[in-house]
This record gives C-alpha cells, sequence and structure tokens, in this order.
C-alpha cells in the first residue's frame, strides 16, 4: 500500500514538472486559442489528455489538430475521432484507424519530457510529415497504447 502511494505521488510530481518544463508551449498555445474564441473556438479541459483542448477552431481546409505544451487545438467538434496515421495518408502502408486523441495526448506526453525543446527538434526531423519520429511516434502510440517516446527502440 505504502509503495503504491509512493508511486502515485512522484507521477503526480513527474506530472507537475512535465507542466512547468513545457509552460512556454503552453502559453503560446493558449495565446492562440484564446484569440480564436470570437470565432468559434470552444475550450474543456480534458484529464485524461492533461490537456485543454480547444475545439472549433476556425482554420478552413484543415482537419485534425495541433498540439502547443498542455494545449490541442482541434479543428473539429470533438477529439475523441477516428483518423488515419501519417504513414497511411502518405501510402506508406495500410494501416488501422486510429484515435485523434491517442495521437495527440502522445505529442502532449512528448513536450512534458522535452519543454521548450520540443518545437526545434520537431523541426529538425521534419516537420510536419510521414517521416517525422515524433509523428510515427505519436501513431505508434495510438495504434497500440505505447511507445510515445520519438528515439524509443521498436523491434
Amino acid at each position: 500500500m505504502q509503495g503504491d502511494r509512493e508511486r502515485q505521488t512522484m507521477a503526480r510530481l513527474a506530472t507537475l514538472l512535465g507542466i512547468c518544463w513545457t509552460s512556454p508551449n503552453t502559453l503560446l498555445g493558449l495565446l492562440v486559442g484564446l484569440a480564436c474564441l470570437p470565432w468559434g473556438a470552444r475550450p474543456q479541459w480534458r484529464r485524461r489528455d492533461c490537456a485543454l483542448v480547444f475545439r472549433h477552431m476556425p482554420w478552413r481546409g484543415v482537419g485534425g489538430a495541433l498540439t502547443l505544451g498542455n494545449v490541442i487545438l482541434c479543428t473539429g467538434g470533438e477529439l475523441d475521432t477516428p483518423c488515419v496515421t501519417y504513414a497511411h495518408r502518405a501510402g506508406q502502408g495500410d494501416e488501422p484507424i486510429i484515435s485523434l486523441a491517442d495521437h495527440e495526448r502522445a505529442h502532449v506526453y512528448q513536450y512534458m519530457v522535452l519543454g521548450p525543446l520540443f518545437l526545434p527538434l520537431y523541426a529538425l526531423h521534419g516537420g510536419v510529415s510521414a517521416g517525422n519520429r515524433f509523428e510515427r511516434a505519436a501513431d505508434r502510440y495510438a495504434l497500440m497504447g505505447t511507445g510515445w517516446w520519438p528515439w524509443q527502440n521498436v523491434g
């Protein structure tokens, strides 16, 4: 019993440290989300994702979501929506449908570990593309429930 309590305390502390570490990214996401409120964006706290989600972001012609720290900017009405993986979209394989929420949650975890280093590293690894190790890891997490770390060895 004592060990479980200690693990929970350590997990909460790690989460709090991750939230603080990525706060510059989260602030950017908050500014974008709040700026879009007059055009229909609607905030929703999602504890499971450890993120504030702004739904109905007013970006025409763009589907999906963008994560900035502990903020997810979602163009749809719900984050829990099916989507295809980056590899599938790029014609690199026929993979099952994944959950957009699971994919974006992986990015939240990545941000919480890498903090202000996330955006430069993401850009260095190809930006928004099927070849980006951050996107491949997020897709892997959405497919299998594990493996959100971009440098994880996958057998």
